[in-house]
């Protein structure tokens, strides 16, 4: 029989850290370690909840944790773990609350994992307020995990001396570099949820500035989010497409000529690689960790410059970085998701 692990996220669509482990999921072998997954309810299925079930993994739905609910929300933990004796590990990657899960779970003499994923937060009341709450979880949780060093600072402080970076890896054979799929167009991509710490708005403006440098420029947005809408009645550049939530993201990344992500933080963005295993240049802001420059097809751009500078920064970039094969480059700094499988299954089986 295999170990069953606990994962817990706040959702399972197409996100980063979902789709990490998800990765690492598909990788693993099944018949010595099985995941299970705890997220938010919500009245539809989650993206990746098919695929789990069919890999032999279960979801359950837990209620929010909305802070004012805490004594329920604990109560519903612990009745959750009674009821699983099989779950001896729980990997909180839904930080928000794992201050709470973790401490019953760990109560109950569970292995307790939190791991970072960010290494940012808006400025509004809500990030300040989970920002708090994620606080103890240095002193309250076995095992630190985070997707960068940057991550691991930014929420464990001083505590992220102790603590495991877990990289972001991807199916690097999977992305690996292929001819340009024809195009007239100059295709500017980003693919990310529609959040604040992704920068939609300043795209839209920098895209505008392409497109009069370059009237034949598009714009695909690849992803969904509570976002969406405010910046689709945002836009006023002809050329902007919003393509939802796509499965064929190599074959998108393959039709782009560059990756823009201006986002405000990050913990270490997924598709960064993704792009760079695809052989696709990139500018990305320079609050994003440098960890995630492992080629050179990424260029950092001050987050503080003007939508006009970025733009000709973009053309600059894409016209003089051609793309190529950088699969053994990727395998080398350790993204490729065979590594970080082989690097989690022993982490579990010796715990």
């Amino acid at each position: 029989m295999p170990i069953r692990i606990l994962q817990v996220f706040a959702s399972l669509d197409r996100g980063g850290a979902e789709t990490m482990m998800m990765n690492i999921y598909r990788k693993i072998d099944r018949e010595k370690i099985q995941f299970d997954f705890v997220v938010n309810a919500n009245d539809s299925e989650y993206a990746y909840e098919n695929e789990i079930t069919q890999l032999g993994g279960r979801v359950y739905r837990m209620p929010r944790y909305l802070l004012y609910n805490y004594f329920s929300y604990r109560q519903a933990w612990r009745r959750l773990l009674l009821q699983h004796p099989e779950w001896q590990i729980i990997h909180g990657h839904h930080t928000a609350a794992a201050s709470v899960y973790l401490g019953v779970a760990r109560a109950m003499s569970r292995k307790t994992i939190a791991h970072s994923h960010v290494a940012g937060r808006d400025n509004t009341l809500k990030s300040y307020a989970k920002m708090a709450v994620r606080y103890p979880l240095r002193f309250k949780t076995d095992y630190l995990f985070a997707c960068s060093f940057k991550a691991a600072w930014w929420m464990f402080g001083k505590h992220s001396r102790r603590a495991h970076v877990i990289k972001n890896a991807i199916d690097a054979r999977r992305f690996a570099h292929n001819e340009k799929t024809a195009c007239d167009k100059f295709v500017v991509g980003h693919v990310g949820r529609f959040e604040l710490q992704k920068n939609h708005a300043f795209l839209v403006d920098i895209f505008a500035e392409v497109k009069r440098l370059r009237p034949e420029a598009v714009l695909l947005l690849v992803g969904d989010g509570k976002l969406r809408c405010e910046i689709e009645s945002k836009v006023r550049t002809d050329g902007v497409y919003f393509l939802g939530v796509r499965e064929d993201i190599p074959e998108l990344l393959r039709s782009m000529d560059v990756l823009v992500f201006p986002s405000l933080y990050e913990g270490l963005p997924v598709t960064v690689i993704e792009a760079q295993a695809a052989g696709l240049p990139c500018v990305i802001s320079d609050a994003i960790t440098d960890e995630v420059i492992i080629t050179d097809l990424v260029k950092q751009f001050p987050l503080n410059a003007s939508a006009h500078k970025w733009a000709e920064a973009i053309l600059d970039f894409a016209d003089t970085v051609s793309r190529r094969d950088t699969y053994d480059e990727i395998v080398a700094a350790g993204y490729d998701i065979g590594g970080q499988a082989e690097v989690l299954s022993k982490f579990y089986l010796n715990l």
